[in-house]
């Protein structure tokens, strides 16, 4: 019996003419919503589903902070490709970045908008929102409301993340923060 990442796989193949697989909240139930999931170019076997579970787990961690889901993600040899100043490389960059993310928005979310696989790499578009209720170096947050996007390039091998080159919209979210200013 196919699992529900293979049936997916099937039917983006039949509407790859059409440039994306509309999924709706599909995956919702299972954890981090993913609006949209592609599969450009499908794995034999069960390489798709293990690639999909990885980047699912990794999106999960961001959602919740639980590291357990970071540990089923990510392979100990995960490298950083965009590496921020001051974050530790390896295994324990993204829960470094997530504890500091966290004591300024504790209720940090996460939803997928857009995941499209193709072979080992997966490119996801996503949303963090949350309240900046916390702190963030010297400066108190006063409960502002944050939105804002980032976007990420994951290489997976034998279902664990590997590589991750990312980017995120610091300047909105500075400016939600009330840390940065344009224009006048």
């Amino acid at each position: 019996m196919p699992t529900k990442f293979q049936k997916i796989a099937r039917r983006a193949l039949f509407v790859a003419a059409l440039g994306s697989v509309p999924v709706g909240n599909l995956l919702a139930a299972d954890g981090v919503p993913i609006h949209e999931l592609l599969v450009a170019t499908p794995q034999p076997g069960s390489r798709t589903d293990a690639t999909v579970n990885a980047a699912r787990a990794f999106y999960e961690f961001w959602n919740s902070g639980d590291t357990a889901y970071l540990k089923q993600a990510v392979s100990d040899r995960f490298t950083d490709r965009t590496l921020p100043a001051g974050r530790p490389q390896g295994p324990e960059g993204p829960a470094f970045a997530s504890r500091g993310f966290r004591a300024a928005v504790p209720d940090l979310g996460v939803m997928v908008e857009k995941m499209i696989v193709a072979g080992d790499y997966v490119t996801v578009h996503m949303t963090f929102t949350g309240h900046f209720s916390g702190k963030f170096g010297d400066t108190a947050g006063k409960g502002q409301a944050i939105r804002f996007i980032a976007t990420d390039l994951l290489k997976v091998e034998d279902g664990r993340i590997t590589d991750n080159w990312h980017i995120e919209d610091n300047l909105t979210l500075f400016q939600q923060m009330e840390l940065a200013r344009t224009g006048p």
